[in-house]
């Protein structure tokens, strides 16, 4: 079994959505629905595309206070 990344997971608990309808809004606070049309239109191609694949799961198994959990234990310098 793959063990996550620490250093992605911290990354993905910091970065905001760079464009768009929810730009600056935390990607863990992304709307779930809107989420899930990434997951039907595709995911951006890059790391903001396998962060919001990362979200899409942790929402999808119920688990995005675990992301919460990280920003505040580890803050950026």
């Amino acid at each position: 079994m793959l063990q996550p990344d620490k250093n992605f997971l911290i990354k993905l608990a910091h970065t905001k959505m760079p464009y768009g309808k929810y730009k600056d809004r935390y990607l863990i606070d992304l709307p779930e629905y809107y989420i899930v049309w990434y997951h039907t239109k595709g995911f951006p191609k890059g790391a903001l595309g396998m962060m919001l694949q990362t979200v899409y799961e942790l929402k999808l198994n119920g688990l995005e206070e675990l992301v919460r959990t990280i920003k505040l234990k580890y803050p950026l310098p």
